[in-house]
């Protein structure tokens, strides 16, 4: 896998979409996700000029005069990590209220500006967003997949498929950011991932916040690592640290700021009081994940319960990554009731229709598997279109009321 390898983004026609019609178009997303490349492939097509605010110089003329700076540039513009000049977004409000042309600025960030509520606001209804995240296994194959659409249909047909044993624990381990997996091997690929984040907490998180103990930073994150999957847990996150619980809580938005942690949000439904309402913490990408960890693909293969949270985590993230550009709005949320019955991943799009996703390393499913997903569709009731139990085997098989066995690799593959 060579170092200038592009691989297919299927964000791109959403992206071209908005800068057809929208004055301001951001693409935000993780650090070294691949929103540069975006922007100016979009960009080189369509005639924009590229500034970053990495570049020393650029920001401190943004910084020093953000009026000047914004009334040179030329006709189209990218700039890029534009979290690093935050000032500027006034200053692009009134620009765009003076002349109202589409696509006239292209931006980039690596902070999420919509956990910015001052940067949000100044800019809305006149700024699209666009999530970027790192590749998704289905980009990685060049094969734009139809998973969502087959699950949303309940339409999966009975087939068999090749296990993926160790290449499973292949890709959890290698997770999605292009400059990572250009290293030749797993051992430079976890030094690129350290390395990765030393740079990110000395730089982005250091602009975003004034923090004491930057040096907590990566450690907090390698132990949230050992949590992906599980439910948010502020006290055992904080218990190792000689500091508090609401500094942690601080902390733990922080690293969800630049995209490192998510929270998965509980699904509820208003008939249904018995529900955990406690989100799910997740790693944003499980390479990175296994490096904090110091798990390559053949200590997963040894450690079945690291394997099964970082591959829920892997699963989350194809989905989230494959609802980032369909055509529906999917919302993303976990299930679980009072008696201890769960669902890892509940998708709902449009006017409700309900899904649910159980993941399973191993090979075999049995009835038992779809407790969880039974009291799910009873819960969600006539708005219930499937249920799968993504597991390793060979089998797709239907096991009654719109409830599946599916082989995890049909996720990103389309036949």
């Amino acid at each position: 896998m060579s170092a200038d390898h592009i691989y297919p983004r299927f964000a791109e026609p959403g992206l071209v979409e908005a800068l057809a019609d929208t004055p301001v178009v951001l693409i935000h997303g993780p650090r070294q996700c691949g929103k540069t490349t975006l922007a100016r492939m979009a960009g080189e097509k369509r005639g924009y000029t590229y500034f970053s605010f990495d570049d020393d110089l650029t920001l401190a003329a943004a910084t020093a005069d953000p009026v000047g700076f914004i009334a040179d540039l030329p006709e189209r513009v990218i700039l890029d990590e534009v979290q690093r000049a935050p000032g500027i977004f006034s200053t692009l409000k009134s620009a765009v209220d003076r002349r109202r042309v589409p696509g006239r600025f292209l931006l980039t960030g690596s902070a999420n500006v919509l956990l910015l509520p001052t940067l949000a606001e100044s800019l809305a209804g006149r700024m699209g967003i666009l999530r970027l995240h790192p590749l998704a296994q289905c980009e990685l194959a060049g094969r734009r997949p139809r998973f969502l659409d087959t699950l949303f249909a309940g339409a999966f047909k009975t087939r068999k498929a090749e296990r993926l044993g160790k290449a499973l624990a292949e890709r959890v381990a290698a997770g999605g950011y292009p400059a990572a997996l250009a290293r030749a091997t797993p051992r430079r690929r976890v030094t690129w991932y350290r390395d990765y984040i030393e740079t990110l907490v000395q730089r982005d998180v250091r602009d975003l916040a004034r923090i004491a103990s930057l040096d907590a930073l990566p450690r907090l994150l390698a132990l949230a690592a050992g949590q992906t999957a599980r439910l948010i847990n502020i006290s055992d996150l904080a218990s190792p640290f000689q500091l508090s619980r609401p500094t942690i809580r601080d902390y733990v938005t922080l690293l969800e700021r630049v995209f490192l942690l998510e929270e998965l949000p509980p699904w509820h439904s208003n008939r249904l009081s018995r529900l955990v309402k406690t989100p799910k913490l997740h790693v944003g990408d499980t390479g990175l994940a296994s490096a904090l960890l110091g798990l390559d693909a053949e200590a997963l293969m040894q450690n079945r319960v690291a394997l099964g949270q970082l591959l829920e985590t892997f699963v989350l993230q194809e989905l989230r990554r494959q609802a980032s550009w369909h055509a529906q709005e999917i919302r993303l949320h976990h299930y679980r009731d009072k008696d201890g019955a769960e669902v890892d991943i509940v998708l709902e799009h449009g006017a409700g229709r309900v899904t649910g996703v159980e993941v399973k390393a191993s090979a075999t499913v049995t009835a038992a598997d779809f407790r969880g997903l039974r009291k799910l569709k009873d819960a969600a009731g006539k708005r219930f279109a499937a249920g799968v139990v993504l597991h390793d085997g060979e089998m797709c098989a239907g096991f009654g009321d719109g409830l599946y066995a599916v082989p995890i690799r049909a996720l990103w593959e389309t036949t």
